[in-house]
């Protein structure tokens, strides 16, 4: 019962920190809009990454059974807490927050005569949440490990958290950073669960199937 509340928590975490790229993206995208374009950029933009989000994760669903693949998404994984990393240290959380302001306020952001359109601005942003969807459903898959109801419980709250609370999350993690590096140390820590998995795991380890260790059942409840 521990671990299964532990494991709620370190989604619940990961879907907070995660959503900073996202709404950093939004807003931005949304904020060189003429005002009456933004709303509708900021909404349609977060249906886009909700679903990346469910399509990448009925692929990884697939795919995480295959020998050999948690130690590939493991590597992945530890390159997005680089990348978290770097971003933590560059204040993403504070540009989101202020990025997001700005476009939910008309006043602000460009003003003028569109010289953007509304399609080129979903362009960029389904372009950006193509790794951005990835790095979450990644992250909520390994964590999940082939827990269906786990693994929707994860995905839902990204995208009500995107669609709800953007703004709101990006000001709690700018005003306490703590929870960043936080969320960071968790992410490590999944990711290194995941690579020691995917080394040693007997039915899903790299390590047994190319007959290099003799492997454990590593899967949960062992």
């Amino acid at each position: 019962m521990m671990d299964v509340a532990l494991d709620f928590g370190k989604i619940i975490i990961a879907d907070l920190i995660l959503s900073g790229d996202n709404a950093l993206i939004i807003g931005m995208a949304a904020a060189g809009l003429a005002p009456e374009l933004r709303k509708k950029a900021i909404l349609y933009g977060m249906i886009i990454a909700a679903l990346l989000r469910i399509v990448f994760a009925v692929i990884a669903t697939q795919l995480l059974g295959i020998p050999g693949i948690l130690f590939v998404g493991s590597l992945l994984l530890f390159w997005v807490c680089w990348r978290l990393f770097a971003e933590i240290r560059s204040g993403t959380d504070e540009q989101a927050e202020h990025a997001l302001e700005m476009a939910e306020n008309p006043e602000e952001g460009y003003t003028g005569p569109p010289r953007r359109t509304l399609a080129s601005a979903l362009i960029s942003i389904t372009i950006a949440d193509v790794s951005m969807s990835l790095d979450n459903v990644l992250a909520v898959a390994a964590i999940a490990d082939g827990d269906t109801t786990m693994l929707v419980f994860g995905l839902g709250l990204a995208i009500l958290l995107m669609a709800f609370a953007a703004t709101m999350i990006m000001k709690l993690l700018s005003k306490y950073p703590w929870i960043s590096w936080l969320g960071l140390i968790v992410l490590v820590y999944v990711a290194g669960e995941m690579f020691y998995r995917g080394v040693f795991d007997i039915n899903l380890g790299i390590g047994p199937y190319l007959g290099l260790v003799e492997g454990w059942d590593l899967g949960k409840g062992h």
